[in-house]
């Protein structure tokens, strides 16, 4: 079974939906099977069923719920989930590793955008809420930053780590990941259905034996 995800404090808002999982790997993720075993899954059209539909007005309601802060989604600042199928449109969505993989086509197939924290990486307490002006995190190697002002973010210990945007690098996985957090940013009109991408992530994790059932 998987372990207990971590006490969250969440703030009141009126659009978001979230659903979160905690994993751990049966091997450090470097150490898995060739992610190839998932790269069905990163094309627009899934190779087989898929638990839920995905509705055309996701990405709206998508973006509405990021709004309700004062966030711009558009541009360079769009949800996670709108980068992926462009990406997958275009053939470029490829393997990294199983536990980015299996979000990432959890993502694509189901619309919502999905976080993916390594609990090794991230330290409590973890809490959930717009952030505020000038704050901001590097979410590449390369040092570039996202402006969060308006923006819902997990955050941890140190700050904020994570969002429906892009993820904070300080809490990315690596080959030595063994426990990861998946983090699903829905929205309350689709009730329910951030919990059910959230455990379809964990089930193709599952399926490549990444997880024990």
């Amino acid at each position: 079974m998987n372990p207990t995800p971590p006490a969250i404090t969440i703030a009141d808002h009126s659009a978001l939906e979230l659903a979160f999982r905690a994993i751990e790997l049966v091997r450090p993720v470097g150490e898995l099977e060739d992610p190839s075993c998932l790269a069905p899954w990163l094309a627009p059209i899934a190779p087989g069923p898929v638990p839920f539909a995905r509705e055309p007005d996701t990405k709206d309601l998508v973006r509405a719920m990021l709004r309700v802060g004062g966030f711009k989604p558009s541009g360079r600042s769009k949800p996670a989930s709108e980068y992926l199928a462009g990406a997958a449109a275009e053939g470029r969505l490829a393997p990294i590793n199983l536990v980015v993989d299996a979000a990432n086509a959890a993502s694509l197939h189901g619309g919502l955008p999905i976080s993916v924290v390594d609990l090794d990486l991230a330290r409590e307490p973890y809490s959930v809420a717009v952030r505020g002006p000038d704050e901001r995190y590097v979410f590449n190697a390369a040092g570039q930053e996202i402006e969060l002002a308006g923006l819902v973010c997990l955050g941890d210990a140190s700050g904020p780590c994570a969002s429906p945007v892009k993820d904070s690098h300080r809490t990315k996985t690596h080959a030595l990941t063994r426990r990861a957090l998946i983090v699903v940013w829905g929205v309350r009109t689709r009730g329910g259905l951030a919990g059910a991408v959230a455990e379809w992530a964990v089930e193709l994790l599952r399926g490549a034996g990444a997880v024990r059932r």
